[in-house]
């Protein structure tokens, strides 16, 4: 009786290096799209309206989760949001370099041509500047934004026609936004023109929610400064419209 050997299997033959290179890069292409479309996107700061926690070229994340199924932003979250039309004139123009451009569409370079600013009035809302202690009021609220604003000639005693607007109600669907310096800041309060001149549009004052990209939630970059970006405490008392 002889002996029967079993004949070795036949070696799994390896992909080239090259290939697996190709699949690699192309799932990792995949999963960035899909995060930013999706989850979370990378911006940059374009100027100095959002003084003093936010500055020039920082480098913030946006998540889109909280705006998921019906939710949208609320009073005093900072967002990032297309160009309603004509806001982005004098900003920082973005990168032009070819490979800056495909990493920032597949989300690996953080994005320009957008707005941030904070949401001050929502659906209903009237906003008021200022009281007597140069606060804003939102449905007869003062808030105290000491705390996070640049600050601006607005605190004290109204000094001129700058200081004396109302604003709203904010029409459905809609968002009052400004940002964190006043002085300096293409905003709601900007088309406006109270006192200041400039591309005057009040009927286009606000921001349609449609074009909310997310909510800043972590600066990242430079790295001495990151932190998580919440929403001021303040705003929670400030009633609902009637």
């Amino acid at each position: 009786m002889s002996d029967a050997t079993t004949p070795p299997e036949p070696a799994k033959r390896k992909l080239p290096l090259w290939l697996e290179t190709v699949i690699l890069l192309a799932v990792a292409v995949v999963l960035a799209l899909v995060i930013k479309t999706f989850f979370v996107q990378a911006f940059y700061i374009p100027s100095a309206s959002m003084k003093p926690g936010l500055v020039e070229n920082d480098r913030i994340l946006v998540e889109k989760v909280s705006y998921w199924f019906g939710g949208s932003p609320s009073r005093g979250d900072a967002v990032v949001f297309e160009d309603p039309g004509g806001w982005l004139s004098g900003v920082a123009p973005e990168p032009t370099s070819p490979l800056v451009k495909a990493l920032t569409k597949i989300g690996l370079y953080p994005s320009g041509g957008h707005l941030v600013k904070r949401v001050i009035g929502v659906e209903g809302d009237t906003i008021v500047c200022c009281d007597e202690a140069g606060r804003l009021e939102v449905n007869g609220e003062p808030l105290d934004e000491d705390g996070f604003i640049q600050p601006q000639k607005c605190d004290g005693p109204m000094p001129g026609p700058a200081c004396d607007w109302t604003a709203g109600p904010v029409p459905e669907g809609e968002l009052f936004v400004m940002g964190d310096n006043r002085s300096a800041s293409a905003d709601s309060s900007a088309r406006l023109c109270v006192g200041r001149g400039g591309a005057c549009d009040p009927e286009g004052a606000f921001v349609p929610v449609d074009l909310v990209v997310g909510k800043v939630f972590a600066l990242v970059w430079p790295l001495d400064r990151a932190h998580f970006v919440g929403r001021p405490d303040i705003f929670e008392d400030v009633p609902d419209a009637e």
